[in-house]
């Protein structure tokens, strides 16, 4: 958990929940405008003035969406973070505040905490976000992490998922796989190190694919994209669960169908050389892999001049009719329905 074993640790109960409140956020600085009453009262006070709030929460549980055998706390802090900020991009908004709240068991000293919030204050300071509050509680099941996410935007900017129409294209920023196939590296050499403690695994043929695990990014970039190339989309997701499952998000709450291309999906070189290494099919992985933080939206047809030469994003598809379902086109001209098999948080 700690690299340094031997350091002393500082036991949580010495400092009490306002103790360690007071410890964690005596060093946040406030740097938006609208953060009119931050940490310290009831509640935050935000001043948006004539834009709209967006918020989002989630909640991150050890043993269902982290392992602490692999995933460094300062690492796992700063993806907390960037998860909920994707969810506000997703929006097409600009994230501007964040909410913090811990249950942490007494297996955790201070020092461990402190590695954890260090993680947030620089993904915080990254996005340029406010920490303006939270809460902190024991648990009994480990470590436990709720964040809200807040950010602004006019009404008119904001998009949201029921907004494609037919003839629609559909489109991805970035490339798509590569987070899931970090987790199955991870998960390997786990269980290599359960079994010869002794073994140094050699991850240097992963690194872009452990980062995008451990380090992902949100990509809170696009807004300002979209606005200079004058486009506005008419739906947007992100893809924390899977390539499949959110374009059928966007296909049930729009009510149209997709023709999704194989041939078009984007995918890092290491994904596809670790994809053949470890014998799974490429596109599986990118359909089915979540916690990419990338955004998939559509625009009209006739957007497609002003993006195809951008390097952000890729014209994976187009919207159909509800009444012709959602497929996948494969590299061999055949027709599938598409099947959302993503990330189910509720499975056993």
């Amino acid at each position: 958990m700690l690299e340094d074993k031997n350091q002393p640790k500082t036991q949580l109960e010495n400092l009490g929940e306002f103790g360690l409140i007071e410890h964690l956020t005596k060093n946040i600085k406030i740097n938006r405008k609208s953060t009119v009453k931050s940490i310290g009262d009831d509640a935050a006070v935000l001043d948006f003035g004539a834009k709209k709030a967006v918020v989002s929460t989630d909640l991150l549980i050890e043993g269902v969406h982290f392992d602490l055998a692999y995933m460094p706390l300062k690492h796992l802090g700063y993806k907390a973070v960037v998860a909920n900020i994707s969810d506000i991009c997703a929006m097409n908004a600009t994230p501007t505040q964040i909410t913090i709240s811990i249950a942490v068991s007494n297996r955790f000293p201070l020092e461990a905490v402190e590695e954890l919030y260090d993680g947030m204050k620089l993904a915080a300071q990254i996005y340029n976000v406010d920490i303006i509050g939270g809460d902190t509680t024991s648990s009994q099941k480990g470590l436990i992490i709720s964040i809200t996410a807040i950010g602004e935007a006019n009404l008119d900017e904001i998009v949201y998922r029921n907004g494609a129409q037919n003839n629609d294209l559909l489109v991805v920023t970035g490339d798509v796989g590569a987070a899931y196939m970090g987790l199955q590296v991870l998960e390997r050499e786990k269980q290599v190190f359960q079994v010869n403690p002794n073994n140094q695994p050699d991850l240097d043929a992963y690194t872009y694919l452990i980062e995008r695990q451990l380090k992902p990014e949100a990509r809170n970039d696009i807004k300002e994209i979209l606005e200079k190339l004058e486009i506005k989309p008419t739906s947007m997701i992100d893809i924390s669960d899977g390539l499949s499952s959110e374009i059928i998000h966007l296909c049930k709450q729009s009510n149209v169908g997709c023709n999704l291309f194989e041939e078009k999906i984007p995918a890092d070189p290491q994904l596809i050389n670790v994809c053949e290494e470890f014998n799974l099919d490429i596109t599986t992985v990118a359909l089915s892999g979540g916690e990419d933080y990338e955004l998939l939206f559509t625009i009209k047809m006739e957007g497609f001049d002003k993006i195809k030469a951008n390097p952000n994003f890729t014209v994976i598809g187009h919207m159909t009719e509800a009444k012709e379902g959602i497929h996948l086109i494969t590299r061999a001209n055949t027709k599938i329905a598409l099947k959302a098999r993503g990330w189910n948080a509720l499975e056993s």
